[in-house]
């Protein structure tokens, strides 16, 4: 099988997108099928020379391919993207007729658009001319950005917008039953699901590290006026871009906590804004590989309080981590939180004000290894080669419609 993935994010952006295109990608490779990847290339990006070797770079790997390059053995082709205000942490690619002379020269059997919305819908559209069928994968909630930015008058728009993407593909995957639903709501049609593997090896509890952990609590102690606490502080923290839409000011709610430090894992235009909000977190930036993997297992527990989360795959690498989760009831949490059991999910408007609360009940004596062991049973059987294996079936689905 051939088949032309157009990406509306991809690396060097790390997120679900781009981790979920990676994923595909190794999957075609070890199947032995034919690939390429259009994704825009981020203002002022200078890739390192050389190949990203298949099966080594993950969305969390410093060897990342470059304009020209490949990933997997798979050529990679980059168009200009320009950054979207006031949405600064999404590059956006710029839709340039390349995209349908680069599909008319690889002749796929199928076209993967992975979260289309700009570079995804001139992908829509050069698929529908060349009579190609397309896939679309809906993986970030564009009209719950222009709320969230206040853009309100883009809304209606963003929203038809969609539609027509979506409307003009042989199928759409979404990744949660409250994503399916919205989309049905507003008009899309032929919706499946299609959720997402995570990394058990990778991502495992034996990466906890004692060193790590006290030195996260050494750093957060020496930002406090006050004596350390008699019992260690948990460590509570988010693991992400910090971006405005992933609301990660909402943990300033427990700054001023004597039994928790906080720990913010990752980079992004929000960041000299959020170290003002919480003066006793640590803050690590962004890391990387084995890196990200031990901070996660480092965690007590793990807040993601965006509420615009389709899916959210860090979640799932939380509790493959053995981390209990607090997260909103909203989008993609829903499918993955098990609401008391696993950790809570609270109410969006009142994230903030319920936060202390809910990680003061999962650290409380003897609930915490109860809350982490309900984490762990959460992601069993959530491998990327089963989740790709059932794209692959999409796929095929699309091509004989």
């Amino acid at each position: 099988m051939r088949v032309a993935i157009i990406a509306e994010s991809f690396i060097p952006i790390i997120n679900g997108v781009s981790n979920s295109v990676l994923r595909v990608l190794e999957h075609l490779r070890r199947e032995g099928h034919d690939a390429m990847v259009i994704a825009p290339r981020p203002p002022g990006w200078q890739p390192p020379a050389g190949d990203a070797p298949a099966g080594d770079a993950s969305v969390t790997s410093t060897s990342e391919p470059g304009p020209g390059d490949t990933y997997a053995g798979f050529p990679i082709h980059r168009v200009p993207a320009v950054n979207l205000p006031p949405i600064n942490s999404l590059p956006i690619g710029v839709p340039l007729p390349r995209v349908y002379k680069l599909l008319k020269q690889f002749q796929p059997d199928v076209v993967h658009l992975a979260s289309p919305f700009v570079l995804g819908g001139a992908g829509v559209f050069a698929a529908k001319a060349l009579k190609v069928p397309q896939v679309a994968v809906y993986q970030t909630d564009v009209p719950g950005f222009t709320e969230h930015y206040k853009l309100t008058f883009l809304l209606n728009m963003s929203w038809r917008w969609v539609r027509a993407m979506h409307n003009n593909s042989c199928l759409t995957l979404a990744p949660s039953s409250p994503t399916i639903e919205q989309l049905r709501d507003h008009g899309v049609q032929r919706v499946h699901h299609w959720g997402r593997g995570v990394d058990t090896q990778r991502f495992h509890p034996a990466k906890r590290s004692a060193e790590l952990r006290g030195q996260w609590r050494e750093e957060g102690q020496a930002k406090r006026s006050t004596a350390a606490p008699a019992e260690p502080r948990k460590l509570v923290g988010f693991v992400g871009r910090l971006a405005a839409e992933k609301d990660v000011a909402n943990l300033a709610s427990l700054n001023d906590r004597e039994d928790v430090q906080l720990v913010i894992v990752g980079d992004g235009p929000e960041r000299e804004e959020l170290e003002k909000l919480m003066p006793t977190a640590v803050f690590t930036g962004a890391l990387y590989g084995e890196d990200l993997a031990v901070a996660f297992a480092s965690l007590d527990v793990f807040v993601h309080p965006g509420r615009f989360e389709t899916f959210c795959q860090a979640i799932q690498e939380a509790q493959a981590s053995g981390l209990p989760v607090v997260a909103p009831r909203a989008g993609g949490p829903v499918d993955l939180v098990e609401d008391g059991e696993s950790g809570f999910l609270l109410d969006p408007e009142r994230f903030a004000e319920q936060l202390p609360e809910a990680v003061g009940n999962i650290i409380a004596d003897g609930a915490l290894e109860q809350f982490a062991a309900a984490a762990l049973t959460r992601v069993q059987g959530k491998t990327w080669p089963a989740l790709c294996e059932q794209l692959m079936g999409y796929y095929q689905q699309a091509i004989t419609a």
